[in-house]
């Protein structure tokens, strides 16, 4: 019987497949900042309108801001799930190809939904777009708060900045409803997050993300491997307790946590075939390993 369990598990085998066999190239890397590959972004929809996150040196904060609809300022949620991950990788990749901070989100949120990640992009109810269209609005709104901790014992705290600088929308009218929304045309990026990216960009296997983009844990867990595995100097144990505290903060239930990060580290170890990572009383052993791309193969711009 063919069930989704099944069908995730053949993609996924697949997905491996093909990366053991070739390398990546062209617009199969993909590229994640590098606080985003520590600190990910909320899982699951949070209650309020701030979100905290801590991992190591590094924390971040979010909060929910709002959008101008031709008539009101309209509060938005915060940004949560794999649709605001997909978004900034697309964001990403587009400004680190062609060095320009705005980015179009007509035909080019289409195409990447439908060639890269092979969702339907359509407008409708169920639609592809749709959901991101929701996302996109609660991603452009919000205002980010990076905190870190300097080895020299010093804290560093960058103040509240949009990662997005001016974001274009159409103003809708629902025809049932009769209420006003905004269909996004255009994203341009802050020049503070421009540079960033430019200076702190992981390459990812865009192969790798497609496999799994329908769980924000593992991209989560993927993205954080390949940033953190090839910076090694040696293996490293992590206890379940601090595993919990840096991805456990949306699952509500603790005793759920390890069977939850099991599975999802199990899913990305199959996409990540250079990654070493072990079964260890108490937690995982992390060693150093391969990244998923090499250096040698990111070649950033036209």
């Amino acid at each position: 019987m063919d069930t989704p369990r099944n069908r995730k598990d053949t993609k996924l085998v697949e997905a491996g497949a093909t990366i053991m066999g070739s390398a990546p190239e062209g617009e199969d890397i993909a590229f994640l900042h590098s606080t985003f590959c520590q600190v990910g972004l909320p899982r699951s929809r949070p209650k309020g309108s701030t979100f905290e996150r801590r991992s190591g040196n590094a924390a971040i904060r979010l909060e929910a801001g709002t959008l101008w609809d031709g008539q009101d300022y309209v509060q938005q949620p915060l940004p949560y799930g794999t649709k605001p991950r997909l978004l900034l990788l697309h964001l990403i990749r587009s400004f680190l190809r062609t060095g320009d901070r705005t980015i179009d989100l007509g035909e080019s949120v289409r195409d990447f939904l439908e060639n890269t990640l092979n969702i339907d992009a359509s407008g409708g109810k169920r639609g592809g777009m749709t959901g991101f269209k929701e996302q996109i609005k609660a991603f452009a709104a919000c205002r980010m708060v990076i905190g870190y901790n300097m080895p020299s014992g010093a804290v560093r705290t960058r103040p509240a900045e949009r990662i997005v600088e001016e974001f274009e929308a159409w103003p809708e009218l629902a025809s049932k409803t009769g209420q006003r929304s905004l269909w996004p045309s255009s994203i341009t990026i802050s020049p503070d997050f421009a540079a960033s990216i430019q200076k702190a960009s992981v390459p990812l296997d865009a192969r790798a993300i497609r496999a799994i983009q329908d769980s924000a844990l593992a991209l989560d867990l993927y993205a954080w491997l390949a940033h953190r595995l090839h910076r090694l100097d040696r293996s490293a144990v992590l206890h379940w307790a601090s595993l919990r505290e840096q991805f456990g903060q949306e699952i509500a239930d603790p005793r759920n946590f390890k069977r939850n990060f099991t599975k999802a580290m199990r899913d990305v170890l199959a996409i990540y075939p250079q990654a070493k990572v072990e079964d260890v009383f108490g937690g995982i052993r992390i060693n150093p390993s391969q990244p998923p791309v090499s250096k040698t193969l990111v070649v950033v711009g036209k």
